[in-house]
């Protein structure tokens, strides 16, 4: 429900709070195309800052708003993505990185390259097969391929990957990867 402490926060997330965590002692957490920084607010909740990137200035001042109440704050940054400018962070600073229902192939290698040593990478977006249930985005790029997601990032090892319906009613088709980029 959405007043429960987690809000819609993914299981990806819910269950991999404790690798997020240690993967925050190593650099910065983001939220990447956070829109209205569902992930971001979860992870403050839960003491761990995070910067929430998206393109959308309404979204984010949103993200800002539902933040006032809390002891450690999500930083709200606007930012185009899909410009092919990559991530507005140093390279191989970020401790871990959440990408939920976005999905700009070309970013890919900049995702690679932003994660530090040892980082993570939670990644969920939509399969092909949400799309032939009629749901979803209205673009077929937006969608995966079936095995598509660990292939875009060859350079992480890959800790979980599932593809498949979620848990929800109607059931989300998607797929879920925790990845770690080697040490």
């Amino acid at each position: 429900s959405s007043n429960s402490p987690t809000g819609t926060a993914s299981a990806l997330v819910t269950e991999h709070l404790d690798e997020i965590r240690l993967a925050a002692a190593r650099g910065p957490v983001i939220d990447l195309a956070c829109g209205r920084g569902r992930h971001a607010l979860y992870l403050a909740r839960s003491g761990i800052p995070a910067l929430g990137l998206d393109r959308n200035r309404d979204h984010l001042r949103e993200l800002e708003v539902s933040a006032r109440p809390l002891a450690t704050k999500p930083t709200p940054v606007r930012c185009d993505l899909e410009t092919g400018r990559g991530i507005p962070v140093q390279s191989g600073a970020c401790g871990a990185i959440l990408v939920f229902r976005f999905l700009f192939r070309p970013l890919a290698p900049a995702i690679e390259e932003a994660l530090c040593p040892g980082g993570i990478l939670l990644y969920e977006t939509f399969s092909m097969a949400e799309r032939e249930s009629g749901r979803g985005p209205r673009r077929k790029e937006f969608f995966l391929e079936p095995d598509e997601l660990p292939a875009l990032f060859p350079k992480l090892h890959v800790i979980s990957y599932r593809e498949g319906p979620d848990d929800g009613t109607p059931p989300t088709f998607t797929a879920r990867l925790l990845a770690r980029k080697p040490a």
